[in-house]
């Protein structure tokens, strides 16, 4: 049995949920189901979020849509040694937890499934490491990581410690930068090109009529005309702050 807690968040796309669910119930390390955590942020009276067939799944309802913060709060009253978070579009490979903890093992840090290395200045342009970029063999050390997160129950409290620059975006910044000033790197475990079984997120089971759920009509880096302006400020900030970037 793992010691391991994993968390989910629900806000528009409650459609992928179940796929998620099954996703981790089959992992090669098996996790129970009162290990499982589900955020719901309040998306309006318009969605009808689905709920959970397994009443040993533990629910949040949250009246407010905090965006990609209230999540990272659940890890602070979970018990288990690690912790895995997921964005409601990704649905891991069997050996994701496997490749995790395997590697975790061997140097301690932040896991992720996306990797990002910035330019040292800004957010954009980058150079990504994962599933969705460069396939590696061995791991790679990255600025931050998202999309998927795999770390020590401890390190969840780094989050909250300062204030970040933007409760709209950038929590994967934030986090990393927050366990690099308390000296803890980030990374991105192997992602081989010919065994998706290891990778964070099997992109072609992410998917409705064709359409890769990262991309469909609820991305936020869509529906935000300014995303990656904020991604940039918050770059900006973070290195004003003492984030010692890659490059």
């Amino acid at each position: 049995m793992s010691n391991i807690s994993v968390i989910l968040n629900v806000y528009k796309r409650g459609y992928t949920l179940e796929k998620q669910i099954e996703a981790i119930q089959n992992q090669t390390i098996s996790i129970p189901s009162e290990n499982i955590h589900i955020w719901y942020n309040s998306a309006g009276e318009d969605f009808d979020q689905p709920k959970p067939n397994d009443d040993k799944i533990k629910v949040y309802n949250c009246n407010h849509n905090t965006k990609f913060w209230g999540r990272f709060t659940i890890p602070l009253l979970c018990q288990t040694e690690y912790i895995a978070i997921f964005d409601d579009d990704i649905i891991p490979g069997p050996r994701w937890f496997e490749n995790c903890l395997e590697n975790i093992k061997k140097i301690d840090g932040i896991l992720g499934g996306s990797g990002v290395i910035t330019n040292g200045k800004t957010y954009i342009p980058n150079s990504k490491v994962g599933w969705n970029g460069y396939h590696i063999n061995d791991i790679a050390y990255v600025d931050l990581v998202g999309h998927a997160w795999f770390f020590k129950q401890k390190y969840a409290k780094f989050m909250w410690i300062e204030e970040p620059p933007s409760w709209e975006n950038g929590e994967d910044m934030f986090f990393s930068y927050m366990a690099q000033k308390n000296g803890i790197p980030t990374y991105v475990p192997p992602h081989p090109e010919n065994d998706k079984q290891l990778w964070s997120n099997q992109r072609e089971k992410a998917m409705t009529n064709n359409v890769d759920w990262g991309m469909d009509s609820n991305a936020h880096s869509l529906v935000v005309k300014n995303h990656l302006n904020i991604r940039n400020d918050i770059v900006v900030e973070l290195k004003k702050r003492g984030w010692k970037t890659i490059k």
